[in-house]
């Protein structure tokens, strides 16, 4: 289970039970206030008010087998509602190693 804060370019998770943070995909690289603009990061949340969800990260793959757009998808751990938190374009290349890095 993860606790989430997302934005428009980026997402990163933290496990409930240890503490231990990562950026999904490329997150990282823009993670800072002057890619933020008006769109600081938030904690995601359920409409049910929990804050702690089970994640998926699909990736949108071009013609050339690069990754295009990162998806990320949320399940709430307390009542199972699922959405789209966050998705971002990708617009360089190489990509293949944001297929791990989720």
């Amino acid at each position: 289970m993860f606790f989430v804060l997302v934005n428009a370019s980026g997402a990163e998770r933290g496990c409930s039970a240890c503490g231990s943070r990562a950026f999904i995909a490329d997150s990282e690289e823009y993670w800072n206030e002057e890619s933020w603009e008006d769109d600081e990061p938030g904690a995601a949340g359920c409409p049910c008010g929990s804050e702690e969800f089970e994640a998926a990260v699909a990736f949108s793959l071009g013609d050339d087998a690069s990754v295009r757009w990162v998806t990320v998808g949320l399940r709430c751990a307390k009542d199972g509602f699922c959405g789209v938190y966050a998705d971002w374009k990708i617009d360089y290349g190489p990509t293949d190693h944001l297929l791990t890095m989720v």
